[in-house]
């Protein structure tokens, strides 16, 4: 097995930890509130990877990947945690957590635009899919609703518009990290970042929600640190050494496998409409894989 092969397969691990991470959030957002519990989630899962990753020293790191992809990576825990925790109720963290998941079309988007990445026809349908899937799990029952969709945003526009920026802050980080990082995994020293800010916010703005700590708190927590840490951390080997497009194509998969973890850890129904806007998410996704997918030459 060569040590892109390796990568990969640990990139293959990162889906699978990062579809249980929308339910996990809200969980913890449960007991502790919004900012709290994700300061909680990101300070437990640094000690994790304090323990289980080495420790790059700073002089090792890249400049412009220790200040544009340290931004980048912190900017969109922020949006997505909080995006999460903001969330009204079980319904809408898995809404919110589906607008989340177009940064897979985002990502070969700017790959195509800042990469010269080359691509044909099917880039087209594949975004106008990803896009009109967002709709239609937005509409509501309705499916393709406007209005309704609308609606739908404007009862908590805050958590619907971190999860769109947070998908196009990390679809830029995917893009930029292959050309600026080195070889350099900085995950720890960004996740402890985003800690730290989590708590700088904390300490100024505060969190009007009450604190319940509890053994079925703690058991979220520790479960929500450890995905939302050995995820990433098993992502940027993937994306680092790895086969970028074949992890990248296959993450298109996880809004249908997010969902169905978050609707039962949730204990959430979740009606056709979504389901149907999820799984064009996903085939939209799959054709923007397609479009830029480089095939082999025959000798």
């Amino acid at each position: 097995m060569t040590q892109q092969t390796k990568a990969t397969a640990i990139g293959f691990c990162a889906i699978i930890l990062w579809s249980s991470i929308v339910g996990l959030i809200k969980e913890v957002s449960h007991s502790f509130g919004a900012t709290v519990g994700a300061a909680l989630i990101y300070t437990v899962a640094s000690v994790f990877l304090l323990f289980t990753m080495k420790w790059v020293p700073l002089s090792k790191f890249p400049k412009k990947y220790l200040i544009y992809g340290g931004l980048l990576m912190v900017s969109y825990e922020l949006c997505l945690a909080l995006s999460i925790g903001y969330s009204t109720n079980s319904k809408q963290a898995i809404e919110v957590g589906m607008v989340n998941y177009l940064w897979p079309t985002f990502t070969m988007v700017a790959t195509i635009l800042f990469a010269n990445k080359k691509t044909n026809w099917l880039i087209a349908p594949g975004i106008i899919l990803s896009m009109l899937g967002i709709v239609w799990v937005l509409g509501g029952e309705q499916g393709l609703d406007i209005s309704q969709m609308l609606a739908n945003i404007k009862t908590n526009p805050l958590s619907y518009g971190l999860a769109f920026i947070g998908a196009l802050l990390w679809s830029a980080y995917c893009v930029i990290t292959v050309r600026i990082a080195n070889g350099v995994n900085g995950i720890t020293l960004f996740f402890i970042m985003v800690a730290v800010a989590l708590w700088i916010k904390y300490l100024i703005i505060g969190d009007s929600a009450s604190i319940q700590i509890n053994l079925s708190s703690v058991i979220y927590l520790l479960l929500a640190a450890s995905a939302m840490g050995f995820g990433y951390a098993a992502w940027n080997i993937g994306i680092l050494n790895g086969n970028v497009t074949v992890l990248t194509g296959a993450s298109y998969f996880i809004p249908v496998l997010s969902s169905a973890l978050s609707s039962v850890l949730l204990s959430t129904a979740l009606g056709l409409s979504f389901w149907q806007g999820a799984v064009m998410v996903c085939a939209g996704s799959v054709l923007c894989w397609l479009a830029t997918r480089e095939r082999k030459v025959k000798q």
